[in-house]
């Protein structure tokens, strides 16, 4: 179905943005399963489209077609049905998510449709949350979500929640995806920590980032195991200083101009599918996360 179409039934347009770890520190396994880490989220020009009409009935329902997840497994459906008890009368939603992101690819595609979906029905539903409480809620659904309620590019910390504002300079970036899906809980099991490692400081990485002081402590394993991920990242590496982003498995470089993006794109392999993105200051809808925007 196309946007067009969408809107003119009554259906609301919201984007999701990706994002890319600059970096990704593991520092030891948690008592709960999880792991400390920490890292940069830089947020990204590659959106998702969600959207959404609110209904009375109450339903919460998935209208995508072709969705590779099943509808109670649908990160945006949990995080609609988590709001629900926030909102001011019995409203429920139809959702249709257009999908740009690639799945299982370390972009946070799940974690920004989900983010996004709080970030509007609370605006829709008039639910009056306000950051901290979504960002709360949006825990319950998964490490990265509440970066991006957070809505700018962080320093993030614990599992990702413990955020602070982190200023990158304006940056542009090519990103290929392999054609290959990573579980990030498969990745984090298989790390092998010997002993915790030590944290580093946040005022080490103020000034200029240098991409090549930054590494991504998951990626080794990831290289090891898949190796299509290892061929592509042999492949863009001759480029620039190729790194992955988060558990996997989309690889990526800095751009000195979007032109030469545009060569390497023209050289890369058929099979695999690319993007040339910019960075982000803030989130789409910071505004609406911050209550600056009405309903």
């Amino acid at each position: 179905m196309l946007a067009n179409d969408l809107k003119k039934n009554g259906y609301r347009e919201f984007l999701a943005p990706a994002k890319l770890n600059l970096f990704l520190h593991v520092i030891n396994k948690r008592t709960d399963g999880y792991h400390n880490i920490q890292t940069i989220f830089q947020l990204i020009d590659l959106c998702d489209s969600i959207f959404i009409k609110t209904n009375t009935s109450g339903t919460i329902r998935r209208v995508s077609e072709h969705s590779m997840i099943q509808e109670n497994d649908d990160l945006t459906i949990k995080a609609a049905q988590l709001l629900k008890p926030f909102a001011e009368n019995k409203f429920g939603a139809d959702i249709f998510i257009k999908k740009n992101i690639p799945m299982g690819a370390g972009l946070g595609g799940g974690s920004s449709d989900a983010a996004t979906t709080l970030i509007a029905l609370n605006n829709l539903w008039r639910c009056k949350l306000k950051q901290r409480k979504l960002q709360e809620l949006a825990l319950e659904l998964g490490a990265d979500v509440p970066f991006f309620i957070f809505g700018q590019n962080a320093w993030a910390e614990g599992v990702g929640e413990k955020l602070s504002p982190f200023c990158n300079p304006m940056q542009n970036y090519l990103i290929i995806a392999p054609n290959e899906r990573v579980s990030t809980k498969e990745v984090f099991e298989s790390l092998e920590l010997t002993k915790d490692r030590i944290p580093l400081k946040i005022a080490g990485f103020s000034g200029e980032l240098d991409l090549k002081n930054l590494a991504n402590d998951l990626e080794k394993g990831v290289l090891k195991k898949f190796k299509g991920i290892s061929l592509v990242f042999d492949w863009l590496n001759q480029f620039g200083f190729a790194k992955m982003t988060g558990s996997g498995s989309c690889i990526f470089i800095s751009l000195n101009s979007v032109d030469v993006g545009k060569a390497i794109l023209e050289k890369r392999p058929k099979d695999l599918i690319g993007f040339i993105v910019s960075g982000l200051d803030y989130h789409p809808h910071l505004n609406i996360v911050l209550g600056t925007e009405k309903p």
